[in-house]
């Protein structure tokens, strides 16, 4: 393996690492979930301009209006997922929430046969029938119920951020290969602009809890999270196989099992631990 390719593997599985830590610190910010996302495009925009502005080796052409335009819906989905999912985090446990999250390939699948007029093949069918299955074992409906710690409203945001999040790979594939942190950029300041209406329309200001604690940590959500995590994605992603990359990315949600477990004494149970097998087993070999 050269030193370039070790170097962005070792950026890819950082970058990965972080991704999989945000539902911590999510958690912990008394803020409400519309205000972290719309926080977080902000800054994360602000954040990876400057990059994008020093890094410009090349003349790249201007984005068409199609592209322009999906680049903006696309933006706004990313934003509206970002408030699903944090609000997921807070009705259910991290670990669900993640795995619901993760039901995004299958989800993709599933659009792209009914809005593409793909073809499915009998290994993607299989695919989604098992991460259905882990999706029955993580809900716990094996155990007769949802119970308190896999509430079915945070199961169901998890979701819905994951149908969404599906809506964006999908515009990516319409929109076709792109700049990476020049086309963030974009999605970035779209998701930020998108939410804002809607902060100001939900958002009170009995609502924010200004405490110091919630503060660093919204920092930390926005430089670390979003900016610092997204560079290290990309800077990665340039020198590896797609392939390779789609494999590492499954270091994400493993990381949010296991600290939602370790640290936050969410333990999923045998129930749970099975769901999450077949879900991001079902996930990794559908998108190999």
């Amino acid at each position: 393996m050269s030193s370039s390719n070790h170097s962005a593997r070792l950026k890819l599985i950082a970058s990965m690492v972080i991704f999989g830590t945000i539902g911590l610190f999510v958690r912990a910010v008394h803020m409400p979930a519309s205000l972290i996302a719309m926080t977080r495009g902000y800054i994360g925009f602000l954040c990876l301009l400057p990059v994008l502005w020093l890094r410009r080796r090349k003349q790249y052409p201007a984005f068409t209006r199609k592209q322009l335009f999906l680049l903006i819906l696309s933006g706004a989905l990313i934003g509206f997922n970002w408030i699903l999912l944090f609000e997921a985090y807070r009705f259910t446990t991290v670990a669900v929430a993640t795995l619901c999250y993760y039901m995004q390939p299958v989800i993709l699948t599933a659009a792209g046969v009914v809005l593409l007029k793909e073809k499915i093949t009998g290994r993607k069918t299989v695919c989604v029938l098992v991460a259905l299955l882990g999706m029955t074992f993580v809900s716990g409906v094996w155990q007769g119920g949802a119970g308190e710690a896999h509430n079915l409203k945070g199961i169901l945001l998890g979701l819905e951020a994951a149908c969404l999040y599906a809506g964006v790979m999908l515009l990516n594939l319409i929109m076709g290969q792109m700049e990476p942190l020049r086309k963030t950029c974009v999605q970035l300041f779209s998701a930020a602009v998108a939410v804002t209406p809607y902060v100001l329309l939900t958002v009170r200001p009995a609502d924010i809890v200004l405490t110091p604690q919630s503060l660093v940590l919204l920092l930390v959500v926005c430089l670390i999270h979003t900016g610092f995590a997204y560079l290290l994605y990309f800077d990665g992603l340039q020198y590896l196989p797609a392939q390779t990359a789609a494999i590492l990315s499954y270091i994400d949600p493993v990381v949010a099992v296991l600290l939602s477990a370790l640290l936050l004494k969410e333990p999923l149970g045998v129930s749970g631990v099975v769901g999450a097998f077949l879900i991001l087993g079902a996930a990794l070999v559908s998108e190999l």
